[in-house]
């Protein structure tokens, strides 16, 4: 029987062994656990069992075009910043079989019918779960539901922690989607040195803390908290300026900033491909060597590729200058136009992640800067 002081919105203080017991009440009730992992120096998102293989005593340093691990020895297991993996993989798989052909005598077709994987997320932090709101725009829309998609949000248990030690490389509070977490989640983590706090988002969320050992958090673990969150928007300095965004980029399509800027991208697509949001895909079809088996995959793609723009008689975005504006332009404008929101939440993966130290944050501002001259 569930505890009947558990609410949701009720926080509670529970000793970090008992998130081992919690990862294996999910796993027993169907759940794959992942979580962020300590690989070549990165930090990824890979199945995880409990605290020992979260990266404990971890710092991350992120920077335009740079990062870096740093480790501290400290008893803490959420102090790094998520790196160049995202949470999307696990939502929209970045390559995924639609449907495979066998030809005996005639073709026969079969659509992929393998069950949809039931994850539990540990780990997420504000901007990434507004970077899955984001997509869920996309992918479930009033007119259009994705089934790969839908199906793999419906079975999903997000177990989210409040940011505290944000990068340079942050600028969540100029997005509104952090550092703090709001809703949205099951369960969300506030790290103390000695134990978490944890607030209840769900009934789902609800039913399996209640079946592990908690206390009343004191006055003191939740100010701690409070003081280390307000610490975390304090330290967060780059910014975006998002007033009247969409227009100032698409009323000045001609900028002389687009030409810069199109002369240090180097198009590599590591932008949208850290991003949490892009969902740019692509369909090829391959076939083996006998010509009797097939099959179709659906797979990430990014505007940033030139044969992604090719159409028949020639590309409608010839050069590095078009694509970035697309890019730009989508994501900090139209986007709001069809969506309903920013197609970006100000994780800053993409400044961190670009060999040519582009910031996309300096980038919108130089536009600004120039029209207003």
């Amino acid at each position: 029987m569930l505890d009947s002081t558990l609410n949701t919105g009720s926080t509670v203080a529970l000793p970090k062994l008992e998130l081992d017991a919690l990862l294996a009440d999910l796993r027993q009730n169907g759940f794959q656990t992942v979580g962020p992992r300590l690989q070549d120096e990165s930090i990824v998102y890979r199945e995880i069992e409990g605290l020992k293989d979260l990266p404990r005593g971890i710092l991350s340093e992120q920077a335009p075009g740079s990062y870096r691990i740093i480790r501290t020895g400290k008893e803490r297991y959420f102090d790094f910043i998520p790196a160049g993996q995202s949470w999307k993989q696990f939502l929209f798989p970045p390559r995924h079989t639609l449907f495979s052909a066998t030809k005996d005598g005639t073709w026969q077709l079969k659509e992929n019918d393998e069950p949809a994987p039931r994850y539990a997320l540990v780990g997420v932090r504000a901007c990434e779960l507004a970077a899955i709101a984001v997509q869920d725009k996309v992918f479930m829309r009033p007119d259009f539901s994705d089934p790969i998609y839908r199906l793999r949000r419906e079975g999903l248990f997000i177990i989210a922690v409040n940011c505290l030690d944000p990068d340079s490389t942050c600028f969540c509070t100029s997005m509104g989607t952090g550092p703090r977490l709001r809703s949205g989640f099951d369960l969300c983590l506030t790290e103390l040195d000695d134990a978490f706090l944890v607030e209840i988002g769900s009934e789902l969320g609800r039913s399996f803390l209640a079946s592990r050992t908690y206390s009343l958090p004191s006055a003191f673990m939740q100010d701690a908290a409070a003081r280390a969150l307000t610490r975390a928007v304090e330290s967060i300095t780059r910014t975006l300026d998002t007033d009247g965004l969409p227009e100032l980029l698409l009323n000045n399509l001609e900028a002389e900033r687009w030409n810069d800027v199109g002369k240090r991208c180097l198009s590599c697509a590591n932008c949208t491909q850290v991003c949490p949001t892009c969902f740019c895909w692509d369909a090829t079809d391959a076939v083996d060597i006998s010509g009797k088996n097939t099959r179709r995959e659906r797979l990430w793609d990014s505007c940033f590729n030139p044969n992604y723009s090719y159409v028949f008689g020639g590309n409608t975005r010839p050069n590095i200058r078009s694509r970035y504006r697309q890019w730009l332009t989508h994501k900090l404008g139209t986007w709001v136009e069809q969506f309903g929101t920013s197609g970006c939440v100000g994780c800053g993966r993409c400044i961190t992640w670009c060999p040519a130290k582009i910031d996309l944050t300096e980038e919108a501002a130089a536009i600004r800067r120039e029209v207003a001259k």
